[in-house]
């Protein structure tokens, strides 16, 4: 599974920051590369009296703006549809060019500084409120772009709620989530991501579990060492009791350290896609016997 992630991680970056922004001529082409509600760049970029629309406007002409709003409706539907047929693995752990890639990509030198640390009960709990937080706050901005854009009197300031959003990106979201890389864990800022959140409700409509009933447990513990979510896996799989937290990212790392094959992951497309093949398969034997 590490494997499908590195290799889905490096055809998105070839996209987002060569492909696209040599064909589009975007080179920021980045910031639209994260659906709502992570960042309102894109409703901003539907006002032409907003700052990152006159900035820009020299620069891209409409063409180059309406370029870059389609290529936003395309990634947001395919991550939405995407995450409905694979869970929140589709976004986190194989098409997110943030947190995703950098935990995946550079997870051999992070931290930094030190060991890899797990997060204890109470920093669970600390980003537990943060979750809600950061989601709250990014639902916030994403209405009152959107209201604002349908001609809704709505109170604040245009350059005032854009310079906030701004500053929460590069201090709570950017700048934290680096210090994280540096002393702590490559996935730090995924416990609270908005975006991450969003998708992990999306994840519970497409049945994202790992199944902990393949074989039988024996208590290695290596899935609770390998999850960087530091998920209780080991006491659900040694009931047979499936996984569907709502931090999981479906990176697979559990399943891959898994010396058993006791673990697996799934959602409700892929085990139909199992009991297709299994029944292909079945009819198969079935046809060569007779």
């Amino acid at each position: 599974m590490r494997k499908r992630n590195l290799t889905g991680f490096i055809v998105m970056a070839l996209i987002v920051h060569i492909a696209g922004p040599l064909i589009l001529n975007n080179p920021e082409l980045y910031f639209f590369a994260m659906p709502l509600p992570w960042t309102t760049t894109p409703l901003q970029l539907l006002y032409s009296g907003s700052s990152f629309y006159q900035s820009h406007f020299p620069v891209w002409g409409v063409a180059g703006i309406s370029a870059a709003l389609v290529f936003y409706i395309c990634l947001s539907a395919v991550v939405v549809i995407g995450t409905l047929l694979y869970g929140r693995r589709w976004q986190c752990s194989t098409l997110c060019l943030f947190n995703g890639f950098a935990a995946e990509i550079f997870a051999p030198v992070i931290p930094l500084i030190g060991k890899a640390k797990t997060a204890s009960p109470r920093a669970l709990k600390v980003f537990s409120v943060l979750r809600w937080l950061f989601l709250a706050g990014s639902v916030f901005f994403t209405g009152w772009w959107i209201l604002f854009l349908l001609g809704v009197s709505v109170p604040g300031n245009l350059e005032l709620i854009s310079q906030v959003e701004l500053y929460k990106y590069l201090g709570a979201e950017l700048l934290i989530a680096m210090s994280f890389w540096i002393a702590f864990i490559g996935r730090g800022y995924c416990y609270y991501c908005p975006l991450g959140t969003v998708l992990s409700f999306l994840s519970k409509l497409a049945g994202q579990k790992i199944i902990t009933d393949n074989t039988e447990c024996i208590q290695c513990n290596r899935c609770n060492a390998a999850c960087p979510m530091t998920i209780d896996i080991r006491s659900r799989a040694l009931v047979g009791q499936a996984v569907d937290d709502l931090r999981c990212v479906g990176c697979g790392h559990c399943v891959d350290s898994c010396p058993t094959g006791t673990l697996s992951y799934s959602t409700r497309f892929l085990r139909m896609i199992s009991r297709f093949r299994g029944g292909r398969k079945s009819g198969d034997n079935s046809f060569a016997t007779g």
